[in-house]
């Protein structure tokens, strides 16, 4: 048997409003999002999106993790695009060996039971 460690997340944004202090400049939210800045443009990793009410919704992996969680929230192919106002928080974990990321995302995938992910599910 092989055993998988899930590991912690290093970063975790939520949907928020923007409390604008002084001349400070407006941060255009996506989908109540404005922390996509806090998220590293060169890093690696896998992300989960959640509810409200903390089911998982989706699990995915990128080799630069910024680009492609907002790409979920911009794109028209994306497997979210009909539930984007759903996600209310983001967990992020870096992982840079790619092998890595793709055990890491097909586990959370089919042990958590992530609620919109079509490919690599076992438990359907």
């Amino acid at each position: 048997m092989i055993n998988i460690t899930i590991p912690t997340a290093d970063l975790t944004i939520k949907q928020r409003k923007q409390i604008v202090k002084g001349d400070e400049p407006i941060i255009p939210d996506i989908y109540g999002f404005i922390d996509f800045h806090l998220i590293p443009r060169d890093k690696g990793g896998i992300f989960m999106f959640y509810n409200k009410e903390g089911q998982l919704l989706f699990v995915g992996k990128a080799r630069k993790l910024r680009q492609r969680i907002k790409k979920h929230f911009e794109d028209s192919v994306s497997p979210i695009k009909l539930h984007r106002n759903e996600v209310s928080s983001i967990e992020i974990c870096y992982v840079e060996d790619p092998m890595e990321r793709e055990i890491y995302e097909t586990f959370i995938i089919n042990e958590h039971k992530a609620k919109y992910n079509i490919d690599k599910v076992f438990f359907r």
